[in-house]
């Protein structure tokens, strides 16, 4: 038997994380729907995976010209990146913001195998008016419990789960992200250059943060640099439509995954052109529709609550497929067309004034909103208290979207953002001129379409690190990846002009110091800067403490949006919050009496939960079944972050005998 070469060890290994995602969430997502979902979902997972890897990987073309010291340096950094995020993982289990939420979205559903999530309202004696089984992230919708977001991230984190280790499966994912990277950047700038990128890309701060806990950027990530690597090498229908099925189901993982993948309706419309793209759309179209499809069964609420922007997106998908389906009729004719001579110059050009509009933007613009729904305004708080803690001016309104170029050059540096534009217009360039590095125009339409998207646009709450999450699954990539092919064409800029080769080399050296320095500097503030560690044991703690028999009423209203579903989910008692008046943050003992007598007509315990001891007094002897004081993310708005905040979390309970 022939010994398999590097350049097929990396191609193999670049793309077979991809395979096994995609492979698993196409057997997950019928089984959570059909209420199946348990740890026997693996066997007919790994026959998916085995299908999909049958019909990809021996027609896989092995990457030109990779050494076995390039595929040592991939391994080697996606290796340190499992190890190191492994050792500085995250406990987010109290639910405060998305990462809790996807943590007690996956223990639900690993545990029970179903949703929507049973409100247990019998435990209570009967629904109530006063009770409220929803919380933060967990929507009570027709009559039954919902959690937000899509599935998808679940669906992996849930594996990790099965084998012990919820909070320990982003590291996993974060390292296959790195191999994926690592060959999407060997196929499309060289062999030599995916180390470098991949060390640039597992250093830098936004990589480090979301491959420590449940978000869903990685696995988002995975799909669509993927998916980019699987066009690259397609040579057949089969192969394009696994590579548009792939990207199809990034919506299944974010609903901003319909805006990444919009540049890849229209490649597969100029493919279509050509005789050869439509199993790329029909696979589009197969993997977006699972998504939809989750979003309509499983998230409903969630695409209520996302209306404002889910719309607009939806209206701008129909525009994009009615221009793509004209442009293919009219195809024959627009080939005819003969692009003016100095189109070419002006593309690039427009890639360069973007990117200097995006530099002036903080001092021509200052992006407000007003709040007009619940969500602005707690939005609008949220930024007065960190601005007041980070000594600001106090104004609610601001966004801080003006300063969304800067928040890219933090994590990854002026070099890359300098080499990637040059890449990026000589690219756009050699595309308008003959056509010449075809092989680039999805990945560049792709990687430029959605950075200017989020740049412009980045739709979240603007603290650092929080808001970093909105570069990862493209933008970031995608800098580095045109970063390290413009520093590999300023090189041979020097070649062709006649210096020699150590001109080059030192060019090249320089060149990957650039590219790699300025990441690890912002990164050395917070990356041996573990957050929220001790949760997974305070939890164990609590959910010890609750008696087997009790139905849990949470009185007070942070711990209520906080552990409401984990104790439902976590503990495996029944919860609900009390609902509270108008300006109060603890419910009227007169309802949580009437409640708890409710409880004890049904042949259960009383359980009351609050944060201070004063507030379960009433009821009980007060208990003390949570003291934890940990680290937080910092909440930096104008500046990197460098550091941690403290956290205390602090539960108090009392049994009503």
């Amino acid at each position: 038997m022939r010994r398999p070469t590097a350049g097929r060890v990396f191609a193999v290994a670049s793309v077979l994380p991809v395979l096994a995602v995609a492979g698993w969430l196409i057997t997950g997502l019928p089984l959570l729907l059909l209420g199946w979902f348990s740890p026997w979902a693996v066997l007919p997972g790994l026959v998916v995976v085995g299908l999909l890897c049958r019909a990809v990987l021996p027609r896989l073309p092995e990457i030109v010209d990779a050494t076995a010291w390039h595929v040592a340096g991939v391994l080697a950094v996606a290796g340190g990146s499992l190890v190191f995020n492994l050792l500085m993982h995250s406990e987010q289990l109290i639910v405060r913001r998305d990462p809790a939420t996807y943590a007690q979205y996956t223990a639900w559903i690993a545990r029970h195998g179903s949703l929507p999530i049973p409100t247990q309202a019998a435990a209570f004696g009967g629904a109530d008016p006063s009770l409220i089984f929803g919380s933060v992230g967990f929507y009570d919708f027709g009559g039954a419990v919902v959690p937000q977001f899509m599935p998808g991230p679940p669906l992996l984190f849930a594996v990790g789960d099965w084998l012990g280790g919820l909070v320990l499966g982003p590291a996993v994912l974060g390292a296959l992200a790195v191999l994926v990277f690592s060959g999407t950047v060997a196929r499309l700038a060289g062999p030599r250059w995916a180390p470098v990128a991949a060390l640039a890309f597992g250093i830098s701060l936004p990589i480090l943060y979301t491959s420590r806990t449940t978000f869903s950027e990685i696995p988002s990530l995975i799909l669509l640099v993927g998916g980019l690597s699987l066009v690259h090498e397609a040579r057949s229908r089969l192969d394009y439509g696994l590579a548009g099925l792939v990207f199809g189901m990034a919506v299944l993982v974010r609903v901003d995954g319909l805006r990444d993948i919009l540049p890849v309706v229209a490649f597969a419309g100029l493919l279509i052109a050509r005789r050869r793209g439509a199993s790329l759309m029909g696979g589009l179209a197969v993997g977006a529709g699972l998504g939809f499809l989750a979003a309509y069964l499983l998230a409903r609420p969630y695409l209520n609550y996302l209306s404002r922007s889910v719309v607009p997106l939806l209206l701008i998908c129909g525009a994009v497929l009615v221009l793509t389906l004209l442009g293919t009729a009219l195809a024959p004719r627009l080939a005819r067309l003969r692009v003016p001579r100095r189109v070419p110059e002006l593309g690039a050009a427009l890639v360069a004034l973007v990117m200097v509009g995006f530099a002036v933007r903080p001092w021509v613009q200052t992006v407000r909103r007003t709040p007009t729904t619940k969500e602005d305004w707690l939005t609008y708080e949220f930024i007065q208290k960190t601005q007041a803690a980070n000594r600001l001016p106090v104004d609610g309104t601001r966004l801080y979207f003006e300063d969304s170029l800067y928040w890219v050059i933090w994590y990854v540096g002026v070099p890359v953002v300098v080499l990637a534009t040059i890449g990026a217009a000589v690219l756009t360039r050699r595309l308008l001129r003959n056509g010449a590095s075809f092989e680039w125009l999805l990945p560049l339409a792709v990687i430029g379409w959605t950075t200017v998207t989020t740049l412009l646009r980045p739709e979240i709450t603007p603290d650092q690190p929080w808001a970093s999450r909105r570069l990862v699954p493209l933008v970031i990539p995608g800098l580095i990846l045109l970063a390290v092919w413009g520093l590999g064409w300023v090189r041979d800029k020097a070649r062709r002009m006649g210096y020699g080769t150590r001109t080059q080399q030192w060019l090249a050296g320089i060149g990957t110091v650039l590219i790699l320095v300025p990441p690890a500097i912002t990164s050395i503030g917070t990356a041996f800067s573990p957050v929220e560690r001790g949760e997974v044991a305070a939890v164990r703690s609590l959910c010890a403490a609750l008696p087997r028999d009790g139905s849990v009423l949470l009185v007070e209203r942070v711990t209520g949006d906080r552990f409401t579903q984990l104790v439902r989910g976590m503990c495996d008692l029944p919860a609900a919050q009390v609902k509270r008046e108008d300006g109060s943050d603890v419910a009227p003992a007169a309802d949580v009496d009437r409640l708890a007598a409710r409880i004890r007509e049904a042949g259960r315990t009383p359980v009351i939960l609050a944060a201070q001891d004063d507030q379960v007094a009433p009821y009980g002897s007060p208990a003390h079944v949570m003291n934890l004081v940990t680290k937080q993310d910092e909440r930096s708005l104008t500046e990197p972050p460098n550091g941690t905040w403290t956290l205390t979390v602090n539960v108090w309970m009392s049994i009503v005998h």
